[in-house]
């Protein structure tokens, strides 16, 4: 009987990883400042909100993602609800991706996904500026967009790992 709750606990954790790094990535806001690597900084939320949801939307709950907006929010020091707004329209991409797409392919989702990151840092930072009077540095941000967007396709990869082993080969 405790080998069984074990096994169903342990594979609550596993298929709650995407949960898990989504939450630990928003309250950490990490980039690789600890090795004095201050120009090298990606946005991980984008890539692993964009990724399940376009790939399954279910993983990520829309709740969950906005919990994480409004922790990132805070760790951060934005207004309330500005990232979990960007996060949410992130879903949006990516569910109108995921109905138009006849045969999912991770280089037209790479591009799509350059289209959406975009247009949401685009959204997001015009809101800071220009309501909120936020002084922002346009190379860093440019940089940040540059990584994130080549980042994608290598945690991509990583994610579509993941996938096939604890969902199977549905809906990959």
């Amino acid at each position: 009987m405790f080998e069984w709750e074990k096994k169903t606990i342990l594979k609550k954790i596993v298929i709650n990883i995407p949960i898990l790094l989504l939450l630990i990535s928003v309250l950490n806001e990490f980039d690789f400042n600890y090795l004095e690597l201050k120009i090298f900084s990606f946005n991980f939320p984008f890539i692993l909100i964009f990724y399940w949801s376009l790939k399954k939307s279910e993983v990520l709950g829309y709740g969950y993602v906005f919990i994480a907006g409004l922790i990132n929010d805070v760790v951060v020091g934005f207004p309330l609800g500005i990232s979990s707004f960007c996060y949410l329209l992130i879903c949006g991409f990516a569910s109108y991706l995921r109905h138009i797409t006849l045969r999912p392919n991770l280089l037209k989702d790479w591009i799509f996904f350059l289209f959406t990151i975009s247009v949401i840092n685009s959204l997001m930072y015009s809101l800071l500026v220009l309501f909120f009077s936020f002084e922002l540095d346009y190379y860093k941000l440019l940089l940040n967009l540059f990584f994130t967007f080549l980042l994608y396709v290598l945690f991509g990869y990583f994610f579509g790992i993941y996938h096939r082993l604890v969902f199977g080969r549905m809906n990959v």
